[in-house]
């Protein structure tokens, strides 16, 4: 699908994970078909801080590494979340504005705050809601301050989440994926990376992508289609995506999984 000269770009933030890079981020969705985003315009930024230990690519992946915030070994306490919280709202004020997010790990746990703070408007509330949202391994915060006001309400926005079936973080990526409304599950057999992408995923995802895109043409272009809290309408015809179709025991997500000692927040997969 082309972009017309009256058709601007959808612009997506992707926020990469623990001690990499938006470099290395970049490198990672290169495994997936170029043509699928490439009618957005990807934003790749570093994260806030450098990082304070070890990153599990050195010598696969050249320095620096950065980190959005810190953590203890349960992810139930957080150190500079607000000030990466802080300048992440600065950084999409001022390079904005933002249709959505895309985000590995750390980066999609990040993502997904965000997404849920704008929609009860602690944050960013002169800047357009946001559209859609790519999620990579990415789980909830444990925090209850933070989940009582993030996850209160189903967010509306347009998601899609990668889950692999060997990822430390598969149960809850499953838990966060409930948070959104008819969120589109693309299930892999690899473990915490960004998978390779066979040809039904790729389709999939490029499907998704695609309906995105012809929805915000319509929206440009005056047609009857609006947006209601990051939600786009679409067409009754037209293919809504899949929700997660096992329940979950949210309870046990809660307790297992995201509380476990902090394991390899990238696995290097062959090039």
């Amino acid at each position: 699908m082309a972009t017309s000269e009256n058709e601007k770009k959808m612009k997506i933030l992707c926020l990469h994970g623990f001690r990499t890079s938006g470099s290395f981020l970049q490198r990672q969705i290169s495994k997936w078909d170029p043509s699928i985003f490439s009618q957005f315009d990807l934003d790749f930024p570093d994260g806030v801080f450098p990082a304070q230990g070890k990153s599990e690519i050195e010598g696969i992946f050249p320095p620096p590494y950065f980190e959005w915030f810190q953590f203890d070994k349960d992810f139930t306490e957080y150190t500079n979340l607000e000030e990466c919280i802080s300048y992440l709202c600065e950084y999409i004020t001022t390079r904005g504005p933002f249709d959505g997010f895309l985000g590995f790990s750390q980066g999609a746990t990040l993502s997904a705050l965000l997404l849920g703070y704008q929609a009860q408007g602690k944050v960013l509330k002169d800047h357009p809601p946001f559209k859609l949202f790519v999620s990579v391994s990415g789980s909830k915060f444990r925090d209850p301050s933070i989940c009582d006001v993030a996850y209160k309400d189903t967010i509306k926005v347009k998601s899609v989440h990668f889950i692999g079936a060997k990822d430390w973080l598969k149960e809850p990526s499953e838990y966060l994926a409930t948070a959104f409304d008819s969120p589109l599950i693309i299930r892999h057999p690899q473990g915490h990376t960004v998978p390779r992408l066979d040809e039904a995923a790729t389709e999939q995802l490029r499907a998704w992508a695609t309906e995105i895109l012809s929805c915000n043409n319509k929206i440009l272009n005056g047609e009857n289609h609006e947006l209601e809290n990051g939600e786009t309408k679409v067409d009754d015809e037209e293919k809504k995506p899949e929700e997660v179709s096992n329940k979950i025991d949210t309870t046990q997500v809660q307790q297992d999984g995201i509380g476990i000692e902090l394991k390899r927040e990238v696995e290097v997969v062959k090039a």
